[in-house]
């Protein structure tokens, strides 16, 4: 059976591991240094509150005032408070089905959403799990969405803050280490 494609769904997939990460993690431990230079894991989950956020505005979103924020919220409730605002303005067909023009061409609000903030999703868990010491194995099905991203990204994706260039490893390397030092990132760091 195939799985829903509606934005909310689609973004309820990939958010959920993300939300058991950091609601499971210390904060403490989530201050550690991500692979995002000059980052800590909780830097990383601002960026995507951050991020997300002012996408969701520019396209026309009705969303909490004021942000959350980690430093006054802690990570796991400033990244909850987010996630549900951005989980019912997807749900909602009227935004979501917006025509939305890209540099890649035109598309929806939930399909740009997902082709830019959902590889975000999947790519920073995995920088914030490295950040906590917290090992994240993305799945196929996510290393598809990571390498589909990261090929329809074209050569932007070596752009200024898209991914850096990258990291070779050797032979022996997973699946998941080649698509992680693809994007810029040591895998085995």
């Amino acid at each position: 059976m195939p799985l829903p494609q509606d934005a909310a769904s689609v973004f309820d997939r990939k958010n959920t591991p993300l939300m058991r990460l950091v609601d499971g993690t210390d904060p403490q431990a989530l201050a550690g240094p991500s692979p995002c230079v000059g980052w800590s894991g909780l830097d990383v989950v601002q960026h995507l509150i951050d991020t997300q956020r002012d996408f969701l505005l520019k396209a026309g979103a009705d969303l909490p005032d004021p942000a959350p924020t980690v430093a006054a919220l802690g990570p796991a409730t400033a990244w909850r408070t987010h996630a549900e605002g951005v989980a019912r303005q997807l749900a909602d067909d009227t935004l979501a089905e917006r025509p939305y023009e890209t540099p890649f061409g035109s598309t929806t609000v939930g399909a740009a959403f997902d082709r830019f903030y959902g590889f975000d999703l999947l790519i920073h868990r995995w920088d914030i799990g490295a950040a906590a010491g917290v090992p994240v194995e993305l799945s196929d099905r996510e290393l598809d969405q990571v390498e589909e991203a990261l090929a329809g990204f074209g050569d932007a994706v070596r752009s200024e803050g898209v991914c850096g260039p990258a990291v070779e490893v050797g032979p022996d390397a997973s699946r998941q280490e080649r698509v992680i030092a693809f994007t810029g990132r040591d895998p085995r760091a």
